[in-house]
């Protein structure tokens, strides 16, 4: 126990101190909590009885990461990556942990986007055992049953739910959704240091509308199209009474539902749960970090912002309304003056009063065009508005050509162009491009890593190299989970969210330097995680949804207390308790995710400590 979070030692997520644990022998290994390999000490392995369980050498946690690297580089693809770390996940969350947080720039597209889409893809295939909860539309009845397994009240903080119908801009998974609920965790222990053992992920399998899949003898979710309408509203409301009846404290995280389901389940649950859509708001907040770092490196200002949006689906429409939230609150304008300084445009183009099948969440965006003929493409809105801010959510590769970024550069001296369709091959433009056609003077954010690009652009013509930042959702979303589970807010405020954007865009290294990227990357994102954490956490303190009480109000205090709950993938000593009294977690009966099959699945009994 250290010093600084000495202060804070009794708090129910403190991470210092030993950890309870009733079992011992094979349960104990066989348990990624409490399993770590190796590094067991002499005594830890005398008074669990490990040993003859494990070779006599005792290592460190660092021998084993060096360990486990070599056996991950030697992988001969990444799919194989991707396994193999699932595999040690399965067995041992701060050795898995540990390995990540070292290799995280490597391993992060490994982990998730793209090789996780491929691994999703690839699901029924790959499957070797569950590791999740998986909710069946046809078994409706059951939904409160089925989600009572994984723990009582006081032990799930983070619910990641998925139904899978878009995932990773590859579409409808079906189940394979689960693996999505997964990743997501993941980066919330990885980035912002949420407890892996108080998560939980869950699919909800409502069928799926993709042939290959139903084709597919070994498909292993229902073999049936997508319920839609009453019945699948009814699954969605019961999973979620569920959850809150269940794990009242815990935070609802909704991913990749799909374009008609996505915002409005959000706004149906947002006024009466804590809860957060990541390609709705995560999408939106890192775009804003990005946005407004990009307009402070160029001395202009959000409430002069004028924006084109090229692909107005779930992530363009998200964007979108956080721009116009911003807008509205620094110009205290309504949010539909706000929206004029909005333009969306998706394939037919712009979206206007005439074009059809506008979904709600676009129609606040529909503009009044007066040149007649077709829709107007996105040259000629750019050519009219003049934007200093191009979005791009669009998946069409190439959308940005030379002579639109050439038509907004005339008339904005730092424009800021963000092409952030996934993968790298749909991106609408490229970063050197975009620094090429406008003398190094864009301000780019992509999608997806892009390295460095050299050019003349500096004083005289020097060259100088330009970084382009990842407009990566992660860098965001878990410190917004973070602070919405430490705080146990009621509900997750447009407040909240404003002021985790505020929090990353001040930490933006292009504020010292111009050429550096306009956001953290990912290998901060811990130290980012907790600014986003203190300032959602105050954001709620003040808006009156924070419920937990004694939260500190001075800053470096507030951090403190913030960090002490953080967990940190390092062997904490385990102490022997009693079976008698010792929690659920202690006696191995959670159903973690990640472990190997416990022994009351086996149908056998656990060894307890008597």
């Amino acid at each position: 126990m250290t010093p600084e979070n000495s202060k804070f030692s009794h708090l129910p997520l403190s991470t210092s101190g030993p950890i309870e644990c009733a079992v011992t022998g094979h349960v104990l290994l066989n348990n990624p909590i409490f399993n770590r390999g190796s590094a067991h000490s002499a005594e830890e392995r005398r008074e669990f009885e490990l040993t003859g369980l494990l070779p006599q050498s005792i290592h460190t946690l660092e021998q084993q990461a060096g360990r486990a690297y070599e056996q991950y580089r030697s992988k001969p693809d990444d799919l194989a990556k991707n396994t193999f770390l699932t595999s040690l996940q399965d067995q041992n969350y701060v050795l898995y942990y540990k390995l990540l947080q070292d290799h995280i720039k490597e391993m992060f597209s490994v982990v998730y986007t793209p090789t996780e889409g491929e691994a999703i893809q690839n699901y029924s295939r790959l499957f070797r055992r569950p590791a999740g909860c998986f909710l069946n539309i046809k078994d409706t009845d059951r939904v409160e049953h089925d989600l009572a397994q994984w723990g009582r009240p006081e032990d799930i903080d983070y619910i990641v739910v998925s139904d899978g119908e878009e995932i990773l801009g590859i579409g409808d998974q079906g189940t394979g959704g689960i693996l999505i609920s997964n990743a997501k965790l993941v980066l919330t222990t990885l980035c912002a240091g949420i407890h892996p053992d108080r998560t939980l992920p869950v699919v909800l399998d409502c069928g799926t509308n993709n042939q290959e899949l139903l084709d597919d003898e070994l498909y292993l979710g229902l073999r049936e199209k997508r319920v839609r309408g009453a019945e699948y509203d009814k699954f969605v409301d019961t999973f979620v009474n569920a959850a809150r009846k269940l794990f009242p404290r815990a935070y609802i995280h909704f991913e990749d539902f799909g374009l008609t389901n996505a915002r409005r389940i959000l706004d149906n649950y947002r006024p009466k749960i804590p809860c957060f859509n990541d390609d709705v708001q995560g999408t939106g907040c890192v775009t804003l970090a990005g946005i407004m770092a990009g307009l402070h490196v160029g001395k202009q200002h959000v409430k002069d912002l004028t924006m084109v949006v090229f692909g107005a689906g779930t992530a363009g429409v998200g964007i979108a309304d956080m721009v116009r939230d911003t807008i509205a609150s620094e110009k205290k304008i309504s949010k539909e003056e706000a929206a004029k300084q909005i333009y969306l445009i998706d394939r037919p183009g712009l979206l206007t009063a005439q074009t059809k099948d506008l979904s709600y969440a676009q129609k606040m965006y529909a503009k009044d065009w007066e040149d007649g003929g077709d829709e107007p493409s996105l040259l000629d809105v750019v050519k009219k508005v003049k934007p200093n801010v191009l979005v791009g959510t669009s998946t069409k590769p190439g959308a940005f050509t030379e002579e639109i970024v050439k038509a907004m550069a005339a008339n904005c001296e730092r424009p800021v162009i963000l092409p952030l369709s996934n993968p790298t091959r749909l991106h609408e433009a490229v970063p050197e491009d975009l620094l090429k056609w406008t003398d190094g003077k864009a301000l780019v954010s992509t999608g997806s890593p892009f390295p460095p690009v050299k050019g003349p652009w500096g004083p005289d013509g020097k060259e100088v190299t330009v970084e382009p930042a990842e407009c990566n959702n992660s860098v965001v979303f878990p410190g917004i989970g973070l602070g919405a589970v430490l705080c146990r807010a009621r509900l997750v405020t447009d407040k909240m969210l404003v002021a985790a954007v505020r929090g990353v865009a001040e930490l933006s290294p292009a504020l010292k330097d111009d050429t550096a990227p306009l956001l953290p990357g990912v290998e901060h994102v811990r130290p980012v995680s907790v600014r986003i954490a203190r300032e959602v956490i105050l954001a709620a303190v003040e808006e009156g949804v924070a419920t937990e009480r004694e939260i500190p109000t001075e800053t470096e205090e507030l951090d403190q207390w913030i960090r002490e709950q953080m967990w940190e993938p390092v062997y904490r000593p385990l102490k022997r308790v009693r079976s008698q009294g010792a929690s659920r977690r202690a006696k191995a009966e959670l159903k973690v995710v990640g472990s190997l099959p416990g022994v009351r699945m086996l149908g056998t009994r656990a060894k307890y400590l008597t």
